[in-house]
């Protein structure tokens, strides 16, 4: 019943009203058919918002995997990796919005009040950079949310290599395989299941990418600029902006459960793998 009432309700009453011109209060909603998702793909903003999504989907999910898969080969034999795989998952306890606030101190560009990253570009002898600026906060963005992301799935990729028998990497060491011959042989294909739902949780989660985003890139304005969006900014300034359409916003909210479901679908049949029993 509270699955019904606070899920499945809503989330049919937003695909209604994405059918529905709606500014959220006076006047009733007013059917126009598929204008609002006509609107939302002339957009710029959306436009300019589902480009950074799957930029953070794909790249950001590569990035996140790649340097969690660096860490699991160099923590397993690693004394002491439980209390490092503890420190590496703190920025996941952090609230998104006291990390976009550290990251926007870290990356700030502003004469007599340059950010950490610029302090120590001056200090090597190299010239400040715009690390916020039109044409690379995407990219700046994406490395900040893989830094802040990957401790998690260092956990969970951890705890399913600590299933692993260790006699098999023993055996593996006698034959004299190297570190990437156990990873590939031994590692991956023993783990493949848990790669996959990690794969799924880090699509859902990119697709919902918010707090930080808005605050780091907003420079304490209400919202950052149009080419840094995500999809859920450009349904907060839908619904929340100067000129509320809660039909653009529902639409584009539509959108993001349609895009999600493509690719845990996508995911689930590509990761698609036969049990291995060990």
């Amino acid at each position: 019943m509270l699955y019904g009432l606070f899920l499945i309700v809503p989330t049919i009453a937003t695909v209604v009203l994405s059918f529905t011109d709606w500014k959220g209060a006076g006047d009733s909603p007013s059917f126009n058919g598929f204008a609002e998702y006509t609107r939302i793909l002339a957009d710029d903003g959306f436009q300019s918002a589902f480009v950074n999504s799957l930029i953070y989907i794909a790249l950001g999910g590569v990035g996140t995997f790649v340097l969690a898969f660096l860490f699991t080969m160099v923590l397993r034999d690693m004394r002491g990796n439980k209390i490092i795989r503890a420190i590496l998952f703190f920025p996941n306890i952090v609230a998104p919005v006291a990390l976009g606030m550290f990251f926007g101190i870290v990356y700030r560009y502003q004469p007599g009040r340059q950010g950490l990253a610029n302090f120590l570009l001056e200090s090597v002898g190299l010239k400040a950079a715009k690390f916020l600026d039109a044409d690379v906060v995407t990219w700046v963005v994406l490395g900040s949310i893989i830094w802040a992301s990957s401790g998690f799935y260092i956990t969970i990729l951890m705890a399913a290599v600590d299933r692993i028998p260790p006699y098999l990497y023993e055996d593996a060491s006698i034959a004299g395989a190297s570190p990437w011959q156990k990873f590939r042989n031994i590692t991956l294909p023993l783990t493949w299941d848990v790669v996959g739902i990690a794969g799924v949780l880090w699509t859902i989660n990119a697709v919902k990418i918010f707090e930080l985003v808005f605050v780091m890139a907003g420079s304490g304005t209400y919202a950052p600029p149009i080419h840094s969006w995500t999809l859920g900014i450009f349904v907060f300034d839908r619904s929340f902006g100067d000129t509320p359409a809660y039909g653009t916003a529902c639409a584009c909210a539509v959108v993001m459960i349609l895009l999600v479901s493509v690719f845990v679908v996508a995911l689930r049949r590509l990761l698609r793998r036969e049990a291995i029993q060990f």
